[in-house]
Order: structure tokens, then C-alpha cells, then sequence
């Protein structure tokens, strides 16, 4: 007898061969994140926005955004003149935040975190939440390599990953409903894959409920 689907698994839908962690059910993974963080969901993403350094009338590129929420509120920080734009693999998601939350300075399109279609030091942030994870392994180095490139000397990187609970319970719990990929989520690697990709300054730290992150710069002189 097979075993029973997770939540995750419901939640990503139908594989995309060229995506394979993309998820496809935006409209549920919305509802989902909402009731997630029960009334703290603006709060929570508004502070990783504020550990971004993002700051108006800065270029942000929000790297795996889901249904926008996370860039909408980046485009918020970076009013008047600052904009901000989402990518993701998933074309669902992308249609999901340009139903919602697309206006003058909050775009969005489909791309790759390891093939970025950005120009060469085109933003002053980086930002991406919970989208590590859902990357293929062997992605992840290239997609750290590309978020380097397209940030301008000094720029800014934050990324955010669910911080696995401790407690057997709690891992049980997580396992159960969104499987080991979040149970056993590797977030110690983040600071050096960012290090790799020739990122400097690496703090992390803790947003409750459910945030682990790493923030990081481009040097400012860089060949």
C-alpha cells in the first residue's frame, strides 16, 4: 500500500520537468502560508525585508517568489522610486502574484534562480524566503552564483529558510505534513554556499515563528 501524500507534495502538484521543486498550487500554498503564521505573516516577511537593507529607491530582485508577497512588500520599502520584481520557476505562482499584487513598481516574471535574466549588477538587494530548499542540489551553487552577479558592488543578499524545529515532536510533526526535505532542511549550509559565491560579511539570525537567515554583501571592489 503506497504511502500518503504531505502536504507538500499536494501543494507542488503535477512535476515540472524542467522546475522539479517549482509548486503549482499557488492559490492553496497562499492560503496555506496565511494561516501558517496566523495574523503574523506582514509582520514577519516586513522585518526580513528590513534585515534586507532595502531602502527607497533601490532595485530589488525577489529570487523564487511564490504569489509576491514577500515583493510586494520589498516594493513597498523601496517607494517612491525604487521598484522591485519577482521570478519564479513556476508559472502558476507568477500568475497567482500578477493577479494580486503587480502594480507600477512590483513586476513578475518566470525564470530560474540558476539562470537569472538580469543584467550583469542590475539590483542594489537580493532577496528569496523559502526557496533554497526547493532547489535541486546540484542547482544551488549556480544559484547563489547568479544572485553575486546580478547585485551591484555593496550590494545586498537575504536569504530566509524555514528553521527545522528541534523536538522529536515537532520534527515528526513537520515530517508528517511537509516531509523531510523541510524536516531535515540543511540552513547551516547557506552561509557558506553564499561565501563561495564570493559573498562577505555573513550574519544569520532567527525570525519567529519559523525563519532562519543569512544576510550577506557584495564587495564593493570586485573584479
Amino acid at each position: 500500500m503506497g504511502s500518503v501524500m504531505n502536504l507538500g507534495q499536494l501543494l507542488h502538484g503535477k512535476p515540472q520537468a524542467d522546475a522539479p521543486g517549482a509548486i503549482s498550487r499557488a492559490w492553496s500554498y497562499e492560503m496555506f502560508e496565511a494561516l501558517a503564521f496566523a495574523g503574523r505573516r506582514r509582520r514577519t516577511f516586513g522585518r526580513l525585508v528590513r534585515l534586507s537593507g532595502a531602502k527607497p529607491g533601490d532595485r530589488v530582485l525577489d529570487v523564487g517568489c511564490g504569489p509576491g508577497y514577500l515583493t510586494a512588500l520589498a516594493a513597498e520599502a523601496v517607494a517612491p522610486d525604487g521598484v522591485a520584481e519577482g521570478i519564479d520557476a513556476s508559472a502558476p505562482m507568477i500568475e497567482q502574484a500578477r493577479l494580486r499584487r503587480s502594480g507600477a513598481a512590483c513586476s513578475f516574471r518566470v525564470g530560474k534562480a540558476e539562470a537569472l535574466d538580469s543584467a550583469d549588477g542590475s539590483f542594489d538587494v537580493v532577496l528569496s524566503s523559502l526557496m533554497v530548499h526547493h532547489l535541486p542540489e546540484e542547482n544551488r551553487a549556480g544559484a547563489f552564483a547568479e544572485m553575486f552577479r546580478v547585485l551591484r558592488p555593496g550590494g545586498h543578499l537575504l536569504i530566509a529558510e524555514f528553521r527545522p524545529p528541534r523536538s522529536r515532536l515537532g520534527r515528526h510533526l513537520v515530517g508528517a505534513t511537509a516531509g523531510h526535505v523541510m524536516r531535515d532542511n540543511p540552513i547551516d549550509r547557506i552561509a557558506p554556499m553564499a561565501r563561495d559565491a564570493g559573498f562577505e560579511n555573513a550574519t544569520d539570525g532567527v525570525v519567529r515563528p519559523f525563519f532562519y537567515y543569512v544576510r550577506a554583501d557584495k564587495p564593493r571592489q570586485h573584479s
